[in-house]
């Protein structure tokens, strides 16, 4: 459950806006559509070692520019 103490001269868009930001960064949303399948672990190691191959690879092409 968040909690957002709000100020008494404080404006309800405000407080909305730190509810907000404050629920991104628990990652609520995140957490709720990776759980709806599951994913094989093999599978997310492989996207894994993707990701980073490509991040490598970037890394590479602008060091050499």
């Amino acid at each position: 459950m968040l909690i957002i103490p709000v100020k008494d001269g404080e404006s309800i868009d405000r407080a909305l806006k730190k509810y907000k930001r404050k629920f991104d960064k628990t990652g609520t949303v995140r957490q709720l559509r990776s759980r709806q399948a599951f994913i094989k672990p093999s599978v997310t190691l492989r996207q894994a070692r993707l990701k980073a191959s490509y991040k490598q690879r970037n890394l590479s092409k602008e060091e050499q520019a």
